[in-house]
């Protein structure tokens, strides 16, 4: 992920979950510098703020990455700041009717702060990736289309992480699963010399259909 004389620099997007904050806790845990972003700061800090009293690195940051001229202005200060990142780590938006052009927008302005051999995973659910091919709880239907969208957007997007020799996963869990395993799976898949290029953690049933 980055030379071994370095310390990673690692952006969570969505840090304000359970999983991001966990994936979060983990690639601290691992000796990376954790970027925690979410669009609640007080959430952000409350994040970084355990990672650091656990002894590990973390810088509170608080963009709303659909919003264009945020995006923009987190991506200027972490080149300021860092010059680059090793990881960028997506946590699925749950709100219906997020634009899968926001999360594509996303993707193409951290690439080229991306260093060679970096790595970008979109984390999802089961109930999204499968989506329309399974069925999902009721109502959940137009949060699964979205998610499924920006999924599909990133998807589409390999060649240019190819390019800049960055590797791409899209992680994808159970809904209510463990939220360890999904960010294990996570932390481990920015390790790998090759990752899959859709790691799935969690019931059998939902692996049955990949």
């Amino acid at each position: 992920m980055r030379p071994s004389h370095a310390t990673p620099v690692v952006l969570v997007n969505g840090a304000s979950g359970a999983i991001g904050a966990e994936i979060a806790r983990q690639f601290a845990s691992s000796g990376a510098h954790v970027l925690v972003n979410c669009g609640d700061p007080g959430r952000a800090s409350e994040v970084a703020d355990a990672i650091r009293s656990a002894g590990g690195l973390a810088t509170p940051l608080a963009a709303d990455t659909y919003d264009q001229t945020q995006t923009a202005a987190l991506i200027a200060s972490v080149g300021a700041r860092f010059g680059r990142l090793d990881a960028a780590i997506l946590a699925a938006s749950e709100a219906p009717g997020r634009s899968a052009a926001a999360l594509k927008r996303f993707a193409e302005s951290v690439l080229p702060l991306m260093s060679a051999g970096g790595y970008f995973a979109f984390v999802t659910n089961h109930q999204a990736h499968f989506y329309p091919n399974k069925a999902v709880p009721k109502g959940y239907a137009s949060v699964a289309a979205t998610m499924r969208a920006g999924e599909t957007a990133l998807y589409a997007m390999r060649p240019q992480f190819a390019g800049a020799g960055v590797r791409f996963s899209v992680v994808t869990g159970d809904m209510h699963g463990d939220t360890t395993a999904v960010a294990t799976a996570v932390v481990s898949a920015a390790t790998a010399v090759n990752p899959s290029g859709v790691v799935c953690v969690g019931s059998a049933d939902y692996l049955m259909t990949a």
